[in-house]
């Protein structure tokens, strides 16, 4: 029998009043908490099971209210997010729940905020991968690490390796703006393993130190010593990650 095995936390690192990531695992989900021991959760492989994150947009108010706001959604339209224009069209709702709730055109005490979100939807016999904005989801094998989300972000100054500026996300704007979310299909494989992760530990953590963790750790370990590891770099931003696993018994 095929199962999905997801090992997660989320932190507000060292530097942030408050933890404005939220996270959710098929019907579950984390909004502005902290944790520092992951938390794996099991499920049968079959209805499409997702995984995502959200971080909320700093320097906006309201940061933890859309980005909670977009997970809840999410594990709420779950197991219907069996194709891409399925994910898509969540992604387009979450986009208009949250100018909805920032006030839409009248403005109001949240207007212009925002989240990114990225994570995987686990078919049958394939991996949908989804992003809008800068969190990401890297897929780790024996070969290393691949980013298969896309980053909404402007192209980099010579000598610099991140970017606090996003070039689209659900909401962030005064006025309705639609977004064009990424979606790719990925070939599901037993034992294939996903880091679904905000920009929280992909800032301080270059890619080489995340392979090597993923490579030495099996899930539940390698999600603690990421986080570890972006803590010990200062820990600058709040930090949510997701490891996901498929494996066959």
């Amino acid at each position: 029998m095929r199962y999905v095995a997801v090992s997660a936390l989320s932190h507000p690192g060292l530097l942030r009043e408050r933890n404005e990531d939220s996270l959710v695992i098929g019907p579950w989900t984390l909004c502005a908490t902290v944790t520092e021991s992951p938390q794996t959760l099991v499920f049968p492989a079959g209805t499409p099971l997702v995984v995502a994150v959200a971080d909320g947009l700093g320097g906006h108010p309201g940061g933890d209210v859309a980005s909670a706001l977009v997970v809840r959604r999410i594990a709420m339209n779950g197991p219907a997010l069996s194709d891409e224009n399925a994910v898509r069209d969540a992604l387009d709702a979450c986009n208009r729940a949250v100018y909805e709730a920032a006030g839409g055109d009248a403005g109001g005490e949240f207007a212009a905020m925002g989240t990114t979100v990225a994570g995987a939807v686990v078919l049958p016999d394939s991996l949908l991968v989804f992003n809008v904005g800068d969190s990401r989801v890297l897929a780790a094998s024996e070969d290393g690490l691949r980013q298969v989300s896309v980053d909404d972000s402007p192209p980099l100054e010579p000598g610099r390796r991140t970017t606090s500026i996003v070039t689209q996300c659900l909401g962030g704007t005064r006025a309705y703006r639609a977004v064009r979310s990424h979606v790719t299909a990925e070939p599901l494989t037993p034992g294939a393993r996903y880091l679904i992760c905000t920009d929280g530990l992909t800032d301080p953590l270059p890619p080489e130190a995340i392979e090597e963790v993923m490579r030495e750790h099996d899930d539940s370990r390698a999600a603690f010593e990421l986080w570890k590891a972006a803590i010990a770099e200062g820990g600058p931003d709040n930090i949510t990650l997701a490891i996901l696993r498929v494996s066959d018994e």
